[in-house]
């Protein structure tokens, strides 16, 4: 079996960075991911990208994969079902039965979309509940929809579904929007955004589709599709494994290097607690080369 210098477990900004940089430094490398992008190919437009003023987060990744397949990285686009730590370093274990050997890691695992666990939604869900309005909003042209949260992410899918939907609720928990300015003018000038603040959902009905949702003051809004997008939750059951610290909010804790409380294994991304907890495309990039900078530096000690 053939041992790699470096796995990297994870497809988005991180885990690319992480891959190029280590193929710069001449690394055995491999990256790991189901697909390559994460959750900017979620994101209708990117505008704080150095050097494009705007762009569409599929067109991003799909200029990572140009830049990987430039520098050959190699790429296993598969799941990671086990990690194992041994005497010499690691075993990935894939969800096509491989076992790979590597002499160090980095988790750049990113995050999971969180749900609103209400009646309805699991059962909806593809049936016009959906957790990517870029994938989905195309689907729902003249039609009325949903979109739950008040962040950048609810505020995106809310511009982006204005475009195709004839009226968009917005439903804020709360009783203000915590998105950027830019965004919430954005939806100032959509004359067919609605939002509603203290409003969440109660249940979600319908019979082959969604039809409606009750809200908790049970007013029942006629919808086509709901947007849920309510934040994401840190994806840290593959490093619980190998007994990586968690901190008590469910992320990677590293240090200044990206390292980890476990030897030769890094985080970088949305997944850690570093760059201040500002999880952005730019930090996590950062991270990304400084983990994969580590993981160099360790391995030629």
């Amino acid at each position: 079996m053939s041992i790699y210098d470096l796995i990297v477990i994870g497809g988005g900004p991180a885990g690319v960075t992480a891959a190029i940089y280590a193929a710069r430094y001449k690394l055995n490398v491999l990256l790991i991911s189901k697909e390559i992008g994460g959750q900017i190919l979620e994101s209708y437009h990117i505008e704080n990208w150095p050097g494009t003023s705007l762009i569409s987060g599929i067109e991003l990744a799909d200029k990572f994969k140009e830049h990987l397949h430039y520098l050959k990285v190699p790429i296993k686009e598969v799941g990671v079902d086990g990690l194992k730590k041994i005497s010499r370093g690691f075993i990935v274990g894939t969800s096509e039965e491989e076992k790979l050997e590597t002499k160090s890691l980095i988790l750049a695992l990113g995050t999971e979309r969180r749900k609103l666990i209400v009646p309805g939604e699991k059962e909806f869900s593809g049936k016009g509940v959906t957790y990517c309005a870029v994938c989905d909003a195309p689907f729902f042209k003249d039609k009325t929809v949903c979109v739950v949260g008040g962040g950048d992410s609810a505020a995106s899918s809310a511009v982006l579904a204005a475009e195709h939907a004839r009226q968009v609720y917005m439903l804020i928990i709360e009783d203000k929007m915590i998105a950027d300015p830019s965004w919430i003018d954005q939806i100032n000038q959509r004359k067919n955004i609605k939002i509603m603040y203290n409003s969440s959902i109660k249940e979600i009905k319908g019979s082959v589709m969604v039809e409606s949702v009750i809200l908790e003051d049970n007013t029942e809004i006629k919808t086509d599709g709901i947007f849920i997008e309510i934040g994401s939750t840190p994806a840290t059951s593959l490093a619980k494994e190998i007994d990586v610290e968690i901190d008590d909010k469910g992320y990677i804790v590293v240090d200044q290097r990206q390292e980890t409380n476990v030897e030769k294994v890094y985080a970088a991304g949305d997944i850690t607690t570093a760059s201040n907890k500002f999880r952005q495309i730019a930090t996590a990039v950062g991270e990304g080369a400084i983990a994969a900078n580590s993981a160099y530096v360790d391995l030629k000690k």
